[in-house]
């Protein structure tokens, strides 16, 4: 079994892959979601899918991992324990991504931004951004999964343990919307409830 299909197994094995009508925090439509929540509340299975990406990192001299809150936070956790570096997260103060808590980043510091999924690269990039604002050097950037099917465009390389291709529609767009199919949002900006309509 390769990497990816071990992974993708671990999500559907702690039912972290969902079908339905979610809405995601981008605000797109989508019939399934993957809840990483669930394979990350086990820490052994946290610490192998860190240690899996902090291989892949090796060689890009990483110097501190950062991650959007809250979704990417454990991520940044196993895969800064994977690379023996600092682990920091961005949250939103007023609608825009910032580092908090006394978080700091060094002039020239390497840095190496993950996520849990990537959808459209929206909150990567945002992340992206805050560390260029300290004068901090991103490296890569990286997830335990992209959802986008290698579609979501950064400028600095991406890379994942699996990919999946996973149809997302604007709202006016999508098919669930047109045949009355519910929706929730079940990511951390709306976790388990009915999508406003």
């Amino acid at each position: 079994m390769t990497l990816a299909e071990q992974v993708l197994a671990l999500y559907e094995r702690t039912g972290a892959l969902l079908n339905g009508h979610f809405v995601l925090s981008s605000g797109l439509h989508s019939p399934r979601y993957l809840q990483s929540a669930r394979v990350l509340q086990w820490p052994d299975e946290a610490t192998w899918l860190g240690r899996e990406i902090a291989e892949k990192a090796e060689g890009l001299g990483v110097q501190a991992v950062v991650a959007p809150a809250l979704g990417g936070i454990v991520v940044a956790q196993e895969v800064a324990r994977g690379l023996a570096v600092r682990a920091l997260f961005v949250e939103r103060v007023d609608g825009k991504f910032a580092l908090r808590r006394g978080f700091e980043l060094d002039p020239g510091e390497k840095v190496l931004v993950v996520e849990d999924i990537v959808t459209t690269g929206l909150s990567t990039s945002e992340t992206i951004g805050v560390v260029r604002d300290m004068g901090a050097v991103v490296v890569g950037a990286a997830a335990i999964i992209d959802r986008s099917g290698g579609k979501a465009v950064l400028d600095v390389p991406l890379f994942s343990l699996a990919s999946l291709s996973i149809p997302a529609y604007a709202e006016a767009d999508c098919p669930l919307c047109r045949d009355g199919v519910p929706a929730t949002k079940p990511g951390s900006r709306g976790i388990g409830a009915p999508a406003a309509r």
